[in-house]
């Protein structure tokens, strides 16, 4: 589940695509904490088929409920980013994932590599779709799952990157996301 600020109106529709750069992504069950999805004054529960789909949305692992992962993915973020940025604190990280995920006014950015540089966990778009790379093959993404059927992309296709620049690095640093059990693993 992710967390971008209060993003809907009183009657619960969504009027922004987020409230501020802290995007976090929350397991589904902590504590036995149960919440109202999307109560006025709280914040909207965004939902993803798994961490690497959250990842590619531009999202870290929170540090309160998932505490061992947040400072997993802030370790490998940090060592894999040292000499692109300066980070000091979660607020600086959260920044600089913020420049490399999000344009004014809602839009995605993206960036395009071949897809045998993309690690395991990496999420790319080709012809209007969704894939994940992962263990030498790319996965069709959909709300159920991933599927076998895959691109049609060689190693040496470029493709447009979902996950942030800054993300990839993380998981070519050997930081391994949760994938849906469709993925196989």
């Amino acid at each position: 589940m992710g967390n971008r600020g209060i993003l809907h109106d009183a009657e619960r529709r969504v009027t922004k695509p987020w409230a501020h750069n802290h995007w976090v992504a929350c397991v589904l069950s902590f504590q036995g904490r149960r919440q109202t999805l999307f109560a006025p004054g709280r914040y909207s529960q965004l939902f993803f088929l798994d961490e690497a789909t959250s990842l590619a949305a531009g999202h870290r692992p929170c540090a309160h409920c998932q505490r061992d992962r947040h400072v997993a993915f802030r370790t490998a973020w940090q060592r894999a980013n040292a000499d692109r940025y300066t980070v000091r604190t979660i607020d600086d990280l959260d920044r600089a994932l913020h420049a490399e995920r999000a344009v004014r006014g809602g839009g995605k950015r993206t960036f395009e590599v071949r897809r045998e540089e993309l690690p395991d966990g990496a999420m790319f778009e080709q012809s209007g779709s969704a894939y994940l790379a992962w263990r030498g093959a790319s996965l069709a993404w959909s709300f159920e799952g991933y599927s076998r059927t895959g691109s049609d992309a060689t190693p040496r296709s470029v493709v447009t990157v979902l996950t942030p620049p800054s993300i990839v690095r993380v998981l070519r640093e050997g930081f391994v996301p949760d994938v849906h059990r469709t993925a196989g693993r």
